[in-house]
C-alpha cells in the first residue's frame, strides 16, 4: 500500500502543477474587458486561453520533471537500502 501511495502522489504530481499555474495565470490576469475595452475583448478572449494553455502546459512540464527526480531519487535510495552495505569479512 505505501508503494501504491508513493506512485500515486508522483503521478499526480504534474496534474498538480498544471492546475496550480492555471490558476496562477487566473489571478494575475485581469479581465479582457477591463484591458482592451468592450470592443476587443472578444478576441482578447481567445488569446486569454491561449496563454492560460501555455501556463498549464508549462506547470505540468514542470511537474514532470519534478516528479522524475523525485522518483529516481526514492529510487536510488530504495536500492541503495536493500543492498545494504557489505560486511566485514565478505567479498563485495
Amino acid at each position: 500500500m505505501k508503494i501504491f501511495l508513493r506512485h500515486l502522489v508522483l503521478c499526480s504530481l504534474p496534474v498538480l502543477f498544471g492546475a496550480g499555474a492555471g490558476h496562477y495565470f487566473t489571478t494575475i490576469q485581469g479581465s479582457c474587458g477591463a484591458m482592451v475595452g468592450a470592443l476587443f475583448s472578444g478576441k482578447c478572449a481567445g488569446r486569454q486561453r491561449e496563454y492560460q494553455a501555455r501556463f498549464q502546459l508549462g506547470g505540468a512540464a514542470a511537474g514532470t520533471v519534478i516528479a522524475a527526480t523525485l522518483g529516481a531519487w526514492l529510487e536510488h535510495r530504495r536500492r541503495r537500502a536493500v543492498q545494504g552495505t557489505p560486511s566485514e569479512g565478505e567479498p563485495s
